[in-house]
């Protein structure tokens, strides 16, 4: 007889356990589990997340990355933080600043279709980028075409 609830460690969670939505079923390596709209529960285990209000786990915040289908040197650029930063913060090294973990919070409604930051990846794209090309002493501008003023490109 199987259990009545299954420990659904395989999204990367320990805390994640499934009452229903789930079948056994065997298979030439042996009994598995068959997990119903796999992708309905993933976002349903996101928005959970980003909804409570206790501080985001290192084990959290990889999972939403991975969700949001982002490299750790994407969501370091994003925040603009090291991709070390990252990788600490997931393995519970350090810990996460608030702003950081309100922005991947941000990042996955987003993700999610949820138009509470209609653009906000793209508009973190652009500051990075522009971050990324200013070098401390010199900020060159250009009218553009619309004429209006842009950062020029490096």
């Amino acid at each position: 007889m199987p259990p009545a609830d299954y420990h659904y460690t395989e999204c990367g969670l320990d805390n994640v356990y499934l009452i229903n939505g789930f079948d056994y079923v065997d298979a030439p390596a042996g009994r598995q589990v068959k997990i119903k709209d796999i992708d309905g529960l993933h976002i349903v285990i996101g928005r959970t997340l980003i909804n409570q209000k206790e501080n985001l786990t290192g084990k959290e915040i990889r999972f939403l990355r991975q969700e949001m289908l982002m490299s750790q040197a994407t969501l370091a650029k994003l925040l603009q933080v090291s991709e070390q930063a990252i990788h600490r913060w997931e393995k519970n090294k350090t810990g996460v600043s608030k702003p950081a973990e309100m922005l991947i919070r941000l990042l996955y409604r987003e993700h999610i279709n949820e138009k509470v930051t209609s653009g906000l990846r793209v508009r973190l794209e652009k500051l990075a980028d522009i971050e990324d090309s200013i070098d401390g002493s010199k900020m060159t501008l250009q009218k553009s075409a619309k004429h209006d003023w842009q950062l020029a490109a490096a």
